[in-house]
């Protein structure tokens, strides 16, 4: 699996994959500390991961050997899973899931202690790291992210300034004008669904919160309606419905293509995609190989401001846990601190790090420059939320929501969007007095 969905794999499996209850979580309560003296931590860790990419390019390995460096008498052996949500979730019935693994959506926040150790009090890692808030359970962490992201739209400058736009959209209106102008002037194709991908649909779900900078944006998912008029979900859904209906985008995108979409875009024959920061470095490399300049690949946030500021939101990738049964609970634990302030991973990755005191990466230098606020959303409510969303069925965070917007759009589904928004509505109302929110 390459890094383009972890995120939205993370949070899709979870409504769609069954509450695990598996029988491997007996030691509730463990904790993994920190070593005091790295030359006598010993043993062999087993690491799952979603990269398969870097498992087989070698990269992971070259991470543990610069890891042995402080650590010698651990040896470090990974596993990349392709399918890593639905066949963690079986070992997971066993004792015997990694030492070091990724901690998988369909885990109840609840049951976090049932399968990993703790790495210690919020109190105490919050002042150090971000996103703690996403698996602490009674006062304890149990994971750690591996970097943070923010979603976005990945663009070709120079196509855009082809069509004569040089400044970022402020409004949903703006954009599509701009789209309209890419259309008129250039040949590129103004913006691509990677409708057949489907996850990528799914990160028009972390437009929450940016269009009107709210901190408490989950709060509002669990509590009222996200389709409302004005509510962020309802803002993102309908720039994409209007600009599938306008036609600016691929002439069939059932058969869009997300490997060839990279250097598509890079290329400019593809203006403009809503991804994330975790994209621009693949994109970046898309261009190197096809021969172009790798400073055509833009980012830009949602075009909403508040008080002239535009918002991005910054949320955590997967978090790394250590195993509550792992036999080596301090060298697993290592691994983590070393991964997360060693490796140099947030660099290569070009991603934000999870540590609070360390500064942006280089392409994010625009957001810095354009004054872009960047928040983090409470996810104290992140769990509601998911229970709301798997009974409801509406799937925010899994594609077949957004491609049935998208058929709507061009003519495939038959109604209106305010029939399509009413049913959504409807759906999560029932859903969370079912739920008691």
């Amino acid at each position: 699996m390459n890094r383009r969905h972890t995120l939205a794999l993370a949070v899709a499996a979870a409504l769609l994959i069954p509450g695990c209850t598996g029988t491997g979580g007996t030691t509730k309560g463990a904790d993994a500390k920190a070593p005091d003296d790295p030359s006598k931590v010993s043993g062999t860790i087993k690491v799952l991961t979603v990269r398969t990419d870097l498992v087989q390019d070698g990269t992971m390995k070259k991470y543990a050997a610069e890891f042995n460096k402080t650590y010698p008498k651990v040896n470090v052996e990974f596993e990349g899973l392709t399918n890593y949500e639905s066949e963690v979730k079986i070992r997971m019935n066993t004792e015997n899931y990694g030492d070091v693994l990724l901690i998988p959506a369909v885990i109840k926040k609840s049951d976090y202690p049932r399968f990993f150790a703790s790495l210690g009090t919020q109190a105490e890692r919050s002042e150090k790291f971000r996103f703690t808030d996403f698996t602490t359970v009674d006062g304890k962490v149990y994971g750690q992210t591996t970097n943070g992201g923010s979603p976005g739209f990945v663009y070709n400058k120079r196509v855009w300034k082809e069509a004569g736009i040089t400044e970022w959209p402020t409004t949903p209106a703006e954009f599509l004008a701009a789209l309209k102008a890419v259309k008129a002037k250039t040949d590129a194709v103004p913006y691509y669904t990677n409708f057949a991908a489907g996850w990528t649909l799914t990160s028009w779900t972390y437009v929450n919160g940016s269009v009107h900078c709210d901190t408490k944006a989950t709060d509002k998912l669990a509590e009222g309606d996200p389709w409302a008029q004005g509510a962020d979900l309802r803002v993102a859904d309908t720039l994409l419905h209007d600009t599938v209906k306008a036609g600016l985008v691929e002439k069939d995108p059932t058969t869009s293509n997300w490997e060839e979409s990279k250097p598509r875009t890079a290329k400019g024959e593809i203006a403009t995609q809503w991804l994330g920061t975790w994209a621009i470095v693949q994109f970046q490399a898309a261009a190197k190989k096809a021969g172009v300049n790798p400073d055509d690949i833009g980012f830009m946030p949602f075009p909403a401001q508040v008080d002239g500021k535009f918002c991005a939101v910054v949320s955590p990738d997967y978090h790394q846990a250590v195993n509550v049964h792992s036999k080596h609970k301090e060298a697993a634990r290592a691994w983590i601190d070393w991964f997360t302030e060693k490796s140099g991973y947030v660099r290569d990755n070009l991603a934000i790090s999870p540590l609070k005191d360390a500064p942006l990466p280089d392409v994010m230098r625009p957001y810095e420059e354009a004054g872009v606020r960047f928040i983090e959303v409470d996810d104290t409510k992140g769990a509601q939320v998911k229970n709301i969303d798997n009974q409801s069925e509406v799937g925010i965070y899994a594609p077949e929501y957004r491609q049935n917007l998208v058929d709507l759009a061009r003519g495939a589904r038959k109604g209106s969007l305010d029939s399509f928004f009413a049913d959504l509505s409807k759906r999560w109302a029932e859903a969370r007095e079912s739920a008691g929110s």
